[in-house]
């Protein structure tokens, strides 16, 4: 929850990362220096030389995620935006999130065609004993922005640049580090404060400049929807009204588009669904395993422990056997759907709550299982996302049956006319979509 469960800083600091090449004005003294100054040259442009650059796409995608937005929310009559885009353009019964169901993971899921065990953003909060003192989680900013958490993988933004494509994100998980040592050529540090309307203007003046120095691949990240989510549940009022909110938002972007006369492909997106929770239906953990055996490194609809030292068998035979409405398994041993556990910074046992419930450490944390959250099966109908596309490059009125987000990324990666890197998504998902 990129919103919900994120406390990084309030004030927004826009970072405009141009690439451009060092020129070397004096003349080389002698056949050692030329050589030198060449190979600098070459290393400092590699990624942008005219060898490596790619045409930029007619037109600009723009990926938009809207938090915690599951696909029947738009039967609630309150979104004629999204409503109208899903109908002249392309829909999906349902999209899939990869396990977890969770933020982090799934976004950068989304952008790498890689499931979170393999890109390596395994959970919102994780430990890497490559890393070692460091706690990973949403709010620590200094994680958040060191790319030895996000290097496993290679996110869109990061083949474009290379090839001489700029990109802005607009709110992205892991856009704020310099993955591979590469930024977007533009990007926000994250401000969960900055309103939907605001962050769509950003956007706007971003492609308000002429047409080489517009980006072409551009990402917007809307958190109302979860926040709505997480507090009140997915079938309150309040959690409508913020879809309405996030609709009025898309309706400006789209309105703004057209005064800039652009025709964007626009590829709309969640991470997740949700799903109602109650402090009647948590499950406390510190009742089922002795209190020194464990260390509990994230918990909620999911528990990853690992085990005290020297106490990994007493964990085993308290934690592993039959359990009423959770499961638990040794990291290795996890359901081979799931497609989780390989990954080091898997704790080395996980647990997995039934549907609605949730894992807690304590007493103290039972009250606050009310509301509602995600994390579960990926293949809950409740943890279903959105997906919606419309633009030049889609077919009219199609509907898709459900797929995996992993499929996401070689779409887009098509769309700008680039080779997608090895991943687990398939761009057979869309055939009938595409013009």
């Amino acid at each position: 929850m990129l919103g919900q469960d994120d406390g990084r800083g309030d004030t927004v600091k826009s970072q405009f990362c141009q690439n451009s090449r060092q020129r070397f004005l004096h003349a080389p003294l002698n056949l050692f220096i030329t050589a030198m100054v060449a190979s600098v040259i070459t290393a400092a442009t590699a990624f942008i030389s005219p060898a490596n650059a790619q045409s930029p796409p007619s037109s600009p995608l723009i990926l938009i995620s809207i938090d915690g937005f599951r696909p029947d929310y738009l039967n609630r009559q309150a979104t004629p935006n999204l409503n109208a885009l899903a109908a002249k353009g392309v829909r999906a019964e349902a999209m899939h999130p990869s396990f977890p169901s969770k933020t982090f993971p799934n976004h950068y899921t989304i952008v790498t065609g890689l499931r979170p065990d393999r890109h390596g953003i395994v959970d919102n909060t994780m430990e890497d004993s490559a890393i070692p003192d460091v706690r990973f989680y949403l709010g620590n900013q200094a994680a958040v922005t060191d790319r030895r958490w996000w290097d496993q993988a290679e996110p869109i933004w990061v083949s474009a640049e290379k090839k001489g494509i700029r990109t802005a994100t607009m709110f992205w998980p892991g856009s704020e580090a310099a993955i591979q040592g590469v930024r977007p050529s533009q990007w926000s540090v994250f401000d969960g404060k900055l309103a939907a309307n605001d962050r769509v203007d950003t956007l706007l003046s971003w492609l308000d400049r002429p047409a080489d120095q517009r980006a072409d691949f551009l990402t917007l990240y809307f958190d109302d929807v979860d926040h709505a989510g997480h507090t009140f549940g997915p079938d309150a009022p309040q959690t409508t009204q913020s879809t309405q909110v996030v609709d009025a938002a898309i309706g400006r972007l789209l309105q703004g588009l057209e005064k800039l006369h652009i025709d964007a492909n626009l590829v709309i997106v969640a991470d997740h669904g949700m799903v109602a929770t109650s402090s009647s239906r948590a499950i406390r953990f510190d009742m089922l395993a002795p209190a020194k055996s464990y260390r509990m490194v994230t918990n909620g609809p999911y528990a990853g422990i690992e085990a005290t030292p020297g106490q990994e068998e007493n964990l085993a035979q308290a934690i592993l056997r039959p359990h009423e409405h959770m499961q638990c398994w040794r990291k290795e041993n996890m359901p081979a759907r799931l497609h989780y556990g390989q990954n080091a910074r898997v704790p080395a046992f996980f647990c997995l709550a039934e549907l609605g419930w949730v894992i807690v450490p304590n007493a103290k944390a039972v009250e606050r299982a009310n509301g509602g959250t995600h994390g579960y099966d990926n293949l809950a109908p409740e943890m279903a996302a959105l997906f919606i596309a419309s633009g030049p490059a889609f077919a009219k009125q199609i509907v898709l049956p459900p797929f995996e987000n992993v499929d996401v990324y070689p779409l887009m990666m098509q769309l700008l006319g680039l080779q997608a890197r090895p991943s687990d998504g398939s761009l057979a998902t869309f055939k009938r979509a595409l013009k």
